[in-house]
């Protein structure tokens, strides 16, 4: 299960649609020619589940959900550090020349953020995810180096692919609930 309500899960399955379209969108920075097609392929199916899932959210708006004022308001906190963790990191890292490795900074701490937001959401889901998306981002500067690829490209790939598949998992239980 990937959430206690259609609707959450709904949503978690559009939230990720857009967000693994930004991370196939990164990784396009300078991809090896190969990657060009499934890395647009990633895109446009995220694009499609963001939709679908986006319209059935809609149509059961008014069923259950894991948000009420406390959750709301703990969800924005978790949220507001990721963000700045995120932003200061990639500030840091682009003053000291080293811009290739923001895509993988902001990786780790989108996967550590997931971790308080499993309970708090009670989405078992986003354990999994998380895992996924920190091997993901410790993963993409060596294998990156040893394969002379972009970090973005490897780091990019790796992130989206886990989010375009968890979103795959929770539109289906969506479906199956609602």
């Amino acid at each position: 299960m990937t959430s206690e309500f259609a609707r959450d899960a709904a949503m978690t399955a559009a939230i990720f649609g857009f967000f693994a379209m930004g991370w196939f969108g990164w990784a396009q920075e300078h991809p090896p020619k190969p990657w060009k097609k499934w890395l647009i392929s990633g895109s446009v199916l995220a694009a499609l589940i963001l939709v679908v899932a986006g319209l059935l959210s809609w149509s059961i708006w008014n069923t259950g959900t894991v948000f009420d004022r406390d959750t709301s308001q703990l969800f924005g906190i978790i949220v507001g550090i990721e963000f700045g963790l995120a932003g200061i990191g990639a500030g840091v890292l682009t003053r000291r020349g080293r811009r290739e490795l923001v895509p993988v900074w902001i990786a780790l701490v989108v996967g550590l953020h997931f971790i308080p937001l499993a309970p708090l959401l009670r989405s078992p889901l986003l354990y999994p995810v998380a895992v996924v998306v920190i091997a993901v981002a410790a993963a993409a500067v060596p294998v990156a180096r040893r394969r002379s690829l972009p970090v973005s490209a490897v780091n990019g790939i790796g992130v989206g692919t886990t989010l375009v598949t968890a979103a795959i998992l929770a539109l289906v239980d969506a479906f199956a609930r609602s």
